[in-house]
């Protein structure tokens, strides 16, 4: 499996990134070709030593790091990731990687 990691900073307007997120963005991101599971954080995003900085935190499973590129490839990838400077006013850190059970 491979994953794709996004850490959402907190935005100007919380209340209005929720809801853009909710109603539009995670519409867009589920129509990413090859994916299996999308899960996003609920409630506050901490760190061991209190707040983080971060707002949400969304994850998205596919088979393989090759199939993460070919949906981000995609027209609907790309719209996707043309979406996120509508609402992630704080910005936003993707990560890309393979998994393992261990």
């Amino acid at each position: 499996m491979a994953e794709v990691v996004v850490l959402y900073k907190t935005p100007k307007d919380a209340a209005a990134f929720d809801k853009y997120y909710a109603e539009t963005h995670i519409p867009l991101a589920k129509k990413l070709p090859g994916l299996k599971k999308y899960a996003v954080s609920k409630g506050p995003v901490a760190s061991p030593a209190g707040p983080s900085g971060i707002h949400l935190v969304a994850i998205l499973t596919f088979d393989s790091v090759a199939d993460i590129q070919a949906a981000f490839g995609s027209p609907e990838g790309k719209a996707t990731g043309a979406d996120v400077p509508k609402f992630a006013s704080g910005g936003a850190d993707l990560l890309i990687f393979d998994t393992k059970e261990v």
